[in-house]
């Protein structure tokens, strides 16, 4: 028989904005020696068909790249364009060097604006001066779009007053950073093997979900299983993962499963 194809997904970072310890608190997480509880800023890795594909590029990216081998990057796919998801861009310039071509970077047209403004030195066309730079390629995202032999969706889903995209690809979905889903976007989540979703602490927050509000949106869409991430420093990992309910998990730096495709 013909053994399924499956998806290998790394979870490089799990963290909120200001990362897990925070810069000047000792509270009892970030105190912690569980190493679970030590979060670096949000960004995963998925690979198939021996392709590896990175989705966002946090700040400490040449950190999680060392740390999980991640030692080849063929294309960057962007949620949004807040520093804490993209200002590890620099360091895809080492993946040029691995694979000796321009790298593409898939986003939607304002993530890409911002990206643009941020890193101009990025997009421009090659140059002879031996600068060390990325070299990258846009992409704008305006629907479902082929990477690499398979089919990326894009779902559309609030952060407060804004929109990023979450991306669907075979049974698995990668929704961080929102507050909100839509009823366009809920139909573009249904049978899922696995599903991560953003649950930045257990009270509620204007711009992410609480642990009570993703568990519901879980247990409304039935995945097979599911993870939290984007955790801020008030999640013990240990505590908070014995308190939930199956099949909800929650994320940590280099977290790895498989998913079916």
């Amino acid at each position: 028989m013909r053994q399924t194809p499956d998806l290998h997904i790394t979870v490089l970072g799990s963290g909120t904005s200001a990362g897990v310890p925070m810069i000047g608190c000792h509270c009892p997480v970030c105190s912690s020696t569980d190493p679970r509880d030590h979060r670096t800023r949000c960004s995963l890795a998925v690979r198939y068909d021996q392709h590896e594909i990175l989705i966002d590029t946090a700040p400490e990216l040449r950190l999680q790249a060392v740390g999980n081998a991640l030692d080849r990057v063929e294309a960057v796919v962007f949620t949004h364009g807040h520093a804490d998801h993209i200002f590890g861009l620099d360091d895809i310039r080492r993946y040029n060097t691995v694979l000796g071509r321009p790298i593409g970077v898939y986003a939607n047209s304002e993530t890409l604006g911002v990206l643009q403004r941020a890193f101009p030195y990025a997009f421009n066309k090659p140059t002879d001066t031996g600068v060390y730079r990325p070299e990258l390629v846009p992409h704008v995202i305006n629907g479902p779009f082929d990477l690499l032999g398979r089919l990326w969706i894009p779902i559309p889903l609030r952060h407060g007053r804004g929109e990023v995209l979450g991306f669907r690809i075979g049974n698995f979905a990668y929704c961080t950073d929102c507050s909100q889903i839509l009823p366009q976007s809920m139909a573009l989540l249904q049978n899922l093997d696995t599903l991560i979703i953003d649950a930045l602490r257990p009270h509620p927050h204007p711009t992410h979900f609480s642990f009570a509000q993703a568990v519901a949106l879980i247990k409304d869409l039935k995945p097979r299983q599911a993870f939290l991430t984007h955790l801020s420093h008030d999640v013990f990992h240990a505590r908070a993962e014995a308190d939930l309910p199956a099949p909800v998990k929650i994320c940590y730096d280099g977290l790895q499963f498989s998913v079916p495709l």
